[in-house]
C-alpha cells in the first residue's frame, strides 16, 4: 500500500496529472456562456427564415454581420461539444489505449464538423 504524505491543500492545488484540468473546466463554462446569445440569435434567424425562398435565405446569410455571428456560433458550439465529450471520455473509458484512440477521434470529428460548417458558410457568404 502506497503512503500519501500530501496535505489536503496540496492535493487540491495539484490540478491533476496534466496540471491543466481547471482550464478545460473554465473554457467549457465560457463557451456555454458565449453560446447563449449566439444560439438565441441563431434560433430567431432560423424562425425568421422559415418559408422564405432560397434567394432570400442566401442574401441574409451572405450578410457579413450575420455570417460572422453564425461562424462564431459554429466555432463556439463545436469547441464546447469537443470539451464536453472529452470529459465524458476521460471519466468513463478506463482502458488507456481505447481512451487515447477515442479522444483522438473526438478531436478529428470536431475539426471535420467545424471545417465543414465553416466551409459551407464561407461558400454562401462569399457567393460560391
Amino acid at each position: 500500500m502506497k503512503k500519501d504524505f500530501k496535505t489536503p491543500l496540496s492535493k487540491v492545488r495539484g490540478l491533476g496529472s496534466s496540471k491543466d484540468g481547471t482550464q478545460d473546466f473554465w473554457m467549457q463554462r465560457f463557451t456555454a456562456l458565449a453560446n447563449i446569445p449566439l444560439f438565441i440569435f441563431f434560433i430567431i434567424l432560423v424562425m425568421a427564415l422559415v418559408g422564405k425562398d432560397y434567394e432570400h435565405v442566401h442574401n441574409i446569410l451572405a450578410n457579413p454581420i450575420v455570417a460572422l455571428i453564425v461562424g462564431l456560433m459554429i466555432l463556439s458550439s463545436i469547441y464546447h461539444m469537443k470539451l464536453g465529450m472529452q470529459v465524458i471520455i476521460e471519466d468513463y473509458v478506463h482502458n488507456d489505449r481505447c481512451r487515447i484512440f477515442i479522444l483522438a477521434l473526438n478531436i478529428f470529428f470536431s475539426f471535420v464538423m467545424g471545417g465543414a460548417c465553416i466551409l459551407a458558410l464561407l461558400k454562401i457568404a462569399l457567393g460560391g
